[in-house]
């Protein structure tokens, strides 16, 4: 008999919580695991041997299917970055010292491309010093932008929300008879997997977004000109969704806020074309941030991002418990669009970790203001679905620990 343990980090998804519920109901339905274990707001739970058992938390049915259901990371998370093993290896000995403590065999991290990076770092330092516990990372970020997986869950659900908020801020925006340009700044630091995905309102015959501007392509003051011009003469009010890693062509002088890794956070171009816009057409303009509600608005979630979520969240259970496999990710493979099917492997975490998967290139359109429908055609299966919510008093009902 052996425990394991399973933490959350980075940002918030409306489906970090549904893997979390894979990784429980697999482990729940294995002999050789005794306890389940949670650390408190990520690596640094374990470090600081903050942990609880979630077997007394996690009671029944009904628990696991609110916690699919319900938003953000429910154990807390983190962007806390280990040294290197070369600078400090102290804290590495710290965490094994606590995971030995609770007689963890395995141990789960579900987050992102930082996250993946803690993974590759406590694996190496394991295997140094042949200690027998494995490290297993499980993938999650609305960015879309882990290497080695088809997609991350919890993308598809804030795709979803994208495209049913740009839906409503264009019967809006449609109202008036007086011409309009509506920007819509879309999360993506630097990959615009999300800013891409509001083309797939053209699969509902609706032409916007009109254009569509991501960090992989070269943005300029007079191509945008040009573009919005021949927009307002086909169309009365423009829709542009616009990716926030997209930058501003004015020198990018000031300084921008960095997270522990090092991320530039940004934040601004829509306010930035806005202006610019407005100064140059002489018309109605207005820029609309959809900031943090992107990541967790489980009213709008994809229910297919659900269940693949807590699908691939078994699937690294059984990986880490059945197999013994440390130092790997869980990964989508997609066999095919239409019909959708993806199948779950096991790639290596150095594969991923510090890494970025751009958007293709080749589903840019050539003027590089818009997407392709292999674009499209990509993006549509991840949003299919919509998970029945449970409700009291008119408001949906969520998971919830209390610290």
């Amino acid at each position: 008999m052996f425990n394991i343990a399973i933490a959350q980090s980075g940002g918030p998804t409306a489906a970090i919580n549904a893997t979390l519920a894979g990784v429980f109901a697999r482990a729940e339905k294995t002999e050789e695991v005794d306890e389940i274990y949670g650390a408190l707001n990520g690596i640094e739970g374990i470090i600081n041997d903050h942990l609880i058992n979630l077997r007394h938390i996690i009671m029944n049915e009904e628990d696991k299917d609110l916690l699919m259901k319900t938003p953000s990371t429910i154990l807390g998370s983190c962007r806390y970055k280990l040294p290197s093993l070369e600078e400090d290896d102290l804290q590495y000995k710290t965490i094994v010292e606590n995971l030995q403590k609770h007689h963890i065999k395995v141990f789960f991290y579900i987050g992102g491309n930082d996250s993946m990076d803690t993974v590759m770092k406590l694996d190496a330092y394991l295997k140094r010093e042949q200690i027998d516990i494995c490290v297993v990372g499980v993938p999650k970020t609305i960015d879309n932008d882990l290497m080695e997986t088809d997609h991350t869950p919890g993308f598809g659900s804030a795709a979803k929300y994208v495209a049913i908020s740009l839906q409503e801020i264009i019967r809006d925006s449609r109202v008036y008879s007086i011409p309009s340009v509506t920007i819509v700044e879309i999360m993506g630091r630097d990959a615009g997997w999300l800013a891409a995905s509001s083309c797939v309102l053209r699969a509902n015959g609706e032409p916007a977004p009109h254009l569509i501007y991501l960090p992989e392509s070269t943005f300029t003051l007079e191509q945008y000109i040009q573009d919005v011009k021949n927009a307002m003469t086909r169309y009365k009010a423009v829709i542009i969704a616009v990716s926030e890693g997209v930058t501003f062509p004015d020198g990018g002088s000031e300084e921008q806020a960095k997270d522990a890794f090092g991320h530039t956070q940004n934040a601004g171009i829509g306010k930035k074309l806005e202006e610019y816009t407005a100064k140059h057409f002489q018309c109605k303009v207005r820029s609309i941030e959809l900031n943090v509600m992107q990541r967790c608005s489980s009213h709008a979630a994809s229910l297919t991002d659900l269940e693949e979520s807590e699908r691939i969240g078994g699937a690294a259970a059984e990986f880490g418990i059945e197999y013994h496999q440390s130092g790997i990710m869980a990964a989508f493979k997609r066999i095919s669009n239409n019909p959708y099917r993806v199948e779950i492997i096991p790639c290596p975490v150095q594969d991923v970790a510090n890494k970025e998967k751009k958007f293709p290139v080749e589903w840019i359109s050539p003027e590089g203001n818009n997407v392709t429908v292999d674009a499209l055609n990509y993006f549509l299966p991840l949003i299919k679905g919509e998970p029945v919510l449970k409700y009291k008093n008119g408001i949906p009902m969520h998971f919830r620990i209390d610290q």
